[in-house]
């Protein structure tokens, strides 16, 4: 990386999950992309953890989630298993918001 982009590599609005490497990770990169058409959703697989992200906002709905994994999925699934995440992140029993309120 360039030393003017590394300068500026924290000014992003990149947002999403970054997920311990489980059963549910290829489940919640599929609801990603389904959840959020149009979007660019970017997958970096670092084999003990994943981190998916796209600009600005990023939804997973829980219906998209049990469609993708084949079976019931409670929300809390998907807190057990995260690691982390950037953003702000908006939680209920349907679905899980990442975004950021203000944009750089």
């Amino acid at each position: 990386m360039s030393n003017d982009r590394t300068a500026e590599a924290y000014r992003n609005n990149r947002v999403g999950p970054v997920l311990r490497a489980s059963s549910i990770t290829a489940g919640v990169i599929e609801a990603a992309e389904e959840d959020n058409p149009g979007k660019d959703i970017r997958v970096d697989d670092k084999i003990a953890y994943v981190r998916i992200d796209c600009e600005g906002e990023l939804i997973l709905r829980r219906a998209t989630l049990e469609q993708a994994l084949g079976r019931p999925f409670r929300m809390s699934e998907l807190e057990v298993n995260l690691g982390s995440f950037a953003g702000r992140i908006e939680t209920a029993d349907d679905y899980v918001r990442f975004y950021y309120e203000k944009t750089l």
